[in-house]
């Protein structure tokens, strides 16, 4: 591990952290609780490559472990076996992270997520966002922080189809990098692994490919 708040981040957000080789199905109350937009996330697992921990609430620990010993059955069972059984939805990400985000110039403004004109999907977080607006105040793109505990927050990021190839992205995830480990956190960013949009706009704003992954249920 090459920062403590990544530590103490995934041992507060899993139940667990580190673990051995292998997959380590851990319980945890933060499953059966609403997370950062005020809904569950029943299971959610980090894995290094050589290590997983799969976070599942308490009562589903045993359930889980059983469904575990057939790897190739995991995951599309994974929401049933968490009592989620139909209308969730199963994420396999890449896990980043960075504590040197790339030195980017800082385009944006943090705004209230009530600001009109912002996207639906700016306006679930509670605290200020970052965007960065055209000379007519149109929204372009913004950032949202999920802040999952006090030592890691992880970095959302959205640009209008008109706005994309001109770096905003980058440089607002770099920008918001910035304030995260200002105030003591690491800034963490997951991405669909076939989304090459996203995985430029990390490479480029400083959270490189360490080879991690994510994988949990999620509301539909």
């Amino acid at each position: 591990m090459r920062d403590r708040r990544l530590h103490l981040h995934l041992a507060t957000w899993l139940g667990q952290w580190p673990a051995g080789k292998g997959l380590h199905v851990v319980g945890s109350w933060r499953r059966s609780h609403p997370a950062w937009d005020g809904r569950l996330r029943p299971a959610i697992a980090v894995t290094t490559g050589e290590s997983t921990v799969l976070s599942v609430p308490p009562d589903r620990v045993t359930g889980v472990r059983e469904l575990a010993r057939r790897s190739e059955a995991l995951l599309p069972a994974l929401p049933a076996a968490v009592g989620q059984p139909s209308g969730w939805v199963v994420h396999d990400d890449v896990f980043r992270w960075s504590t040197a985000p790339a030195p980017l110039p800082e385009i944006g403004e943090w705004v209230a997520p009530t600001t009109l004109g912002l996207p639906s999907w700016l306006r679930l977080f509670d605290r200020p966002v970052l965007v960065v607006r055209d000379d007519r105040g149109r929204y372009l793109a913004g950032v949202g922080i999920k802040r999952h505990d006090p030592f890691g927050q992880e970095l959302a990021v959205g640009t209008v189809p008109t706005a994309r190839g001109r770096g905003l992205a980058r440089c607002l995830v770099a920008q918001a990098a910035r304030r995260v480990l200002d105030e003591g956190a690491v800034p963490t960013y997951l991405h669909d692994r076939a989304n090459a949009a996203s995985a430029r706009v990390a490479e480029a704003a400083g959270f490189p490919d360490r080879g991690w992954g994510s994988y949990g249920v999620y509301p539909g």
